[in-house]
């Protein structure tokens, strides 16, 4: 599916909408340029699962930030500094990839090899001459 959204506040109503589909297990991976949206997304996805964490700072210098939510944890991933698989290997990353774990992964691409078969993935996109609309499209994971 691919969208066109032309406003942050349609950025958090299609990310509530996304949710929806989210179990315990479930691996979403985010990519998109810098200030594309991802972090924008994870929040409004992680708020939309019951989080009510005050501030939810993104993991950048963390790696993985962790929250409960209703009847799930999530585990809100940043890649973008590591170097590869090892990195993450080495912090046990796959112990978030089952239950009862939600993984929002921002730049998966640092290790594709590590992400579950099964995973979301969404693709955000800025579009030139308007710095408030992006293209979004997601890919389930076929269940």
């Amino acid at each position: 599916m691919r969208k066109r959204l032309s406003s942050e506040a349609e950025i958090l109503e299609f990310a509530e909408q996304f949710s929806i589909l989210l179990k315990p297990g479930d691996c979403v991976a985010l990519s998109g340029d810098l200030g594309a949206g991802k972090s924008i997304f994870a929040r409004a996805v992680m708020r939309a699962l019951g989080v009510t964490d005050v501030a939810l700072p993104s993991p950048t210098y963390t790696i993985i930030q962790e929250y409960q939510a209703r009847d799930v944890r999530i585990a809100h991933m940043d890649w973008y500094r590591l170097e590869g698989a090892e990195e993450l290997e080495a912090i046990g990353v796959r112990d978030y990839f089952q239950t009862p774990w939600i993984c929002l992964i921002e730049w998966p691409q640092r290790a594709p090899g590590l992400l579950p078969a099964a995973s979301f993935h969404v693709q955000l996109e800025c579009v030139d001459g308007d710095p408030d609309v992006r293209l979004i499209e997601v890919q389930s994971p076929g269940r």
